[in-house]
């Protein structure tokens, strides 16, 4: 595997999932194939759950690391061609690349959408130019529009938890103060629609995600109706996709605490787990009453990324 990005870099998701169980038992059974071997982290935004969890997997499997904040303690960056470098950035990312390149064996981005250009989130302009320039194996740690390593984490809590063979889960929106990206809800559409799972996204008019996302999942508006019969509640937010109205691209359109999910909308439920990829906004995503009863799974499901990213760098390591 050359890069992961998306769930079909994974193949068979049954094998994915054997395979992360099976690193669950011994997380260090693969721990020669890293043996004098470097991975690079590079960490264009803050992170918790990412930065320990990809770098504790890199250790199980023998690997050194390198952790690299773009914005701490290195030179700022140019993104665009074309550009007069006469302004505060010292360096150009085409140059940048290559280096970083010459000192590791995979390479690990993360950078989150901007919200100035939908078009630049959505071709997800500086992963690819990573994975172009690099010449290296490169994987996503959550990128303009994409957290395939928080997904693939998802879908293992809920094989784990799951109490029938084809489960409803369903993707909620939730208020939030600030815009987000939907690189999480985009990931987990992506990674429910090959699963073997009865799959429904529910948000307000005007938060639609792209197409290539939502694929045959069912999108329903009215928010308790979604839930009822659930067995899995994953809840986040996300700013305007600008599916509908491109010009509202990267805007906060609601904040309707209606949408919070609470044990009035828990209710309605199969005594449905609740998830969330963390950090949350409690009683604005969540109240306290559901992030902390027996049914929550945000820390199993946080546990589950060492899991997701050790099965990534082996599969890369094999393929080097």
């Amino acid at each position: 595997m050359r890069t992961y990005t998306n769930v079909f870099d994974l193949g068979d998701l049954n094998a994915a999932l054997a395979e992360a169980f099976e690193i669950k038992q011994d997380r260090y059974k693969y721990e020669a194939l890293g043996k004098h071997k470097t991975c690079l982290l590079i960490f264009f935004n803050n992170s918790l759950r990412t930065r320990l969890s990809t770098q504790k997997a890199a250790r199980n499997l023998g690997m050194d690391v390198i952790v690299l904040d773009v914005n701490q303690g290195a030179w700022k960056l140019e993104t665009e061609r074309g550009v007069i470098m006469d302004g505060d950035k010292s360096e150009h990312l085409l140059e940048a690349i290559p280096v970083m390149g010459s000192y590791c064996d995979i390479i690990g981005v993360r950078s989150f959408a901007r919200f100035e250009n939908r078009e630049d989130d959505y071709t997800e302009k500086i992963l690819n130019q990573f994975i172009q320039y690099s010449g290296r194996p490169v994987f996503s740690m959550e990128a303009a529009t994409g957290h395939p390593l928080q997904a693939f984490a998802d879908l293992i809590t809920i094989e784990e938890y799951k109490k029938k063979e084809r489960p409803k889960v369903v993707l909620t929106w939730a208020p939030h103060p600030r815009a987000l990206p939907q690189a999480v809800p985009n990931s987990f559409a992506d990674f429910m629609n090959e699963a073997n799972v009865d799959f429904v996204i529910t948000h307000p008019e005007g938060y639609e995600l792209d197409p290539k996302f939502v694929r045959d999942a069912k999108v329903e508006y009215n928010q308790m109706k979604a839930f009822e019969g659930a067995d899995f509640i994953y809840a986040k937010n996300w700013a305007c996709p600008g599916v509908i109205c491109p010009e509202d691209y990267g805007k906060v359109l609601s904040k309707d605490m209606g949408w919070t999910v609470d044990e009035a909308h828990m209710a309605v439920t199969d005594n449905a787990f609740f998830m969330h990829c963390l950090p949350v906004r409690r009683n604005m995503i969540v109240t306290d009453g559901v992030i902390e009863a027996p049914t929550s799974l945000v820390i199993p499901e946080a546990a589950n990324r060492e899991i997701s990213a050790t099965v990534v760098l082996k599969r890369m390591l094999q393929a080097l």
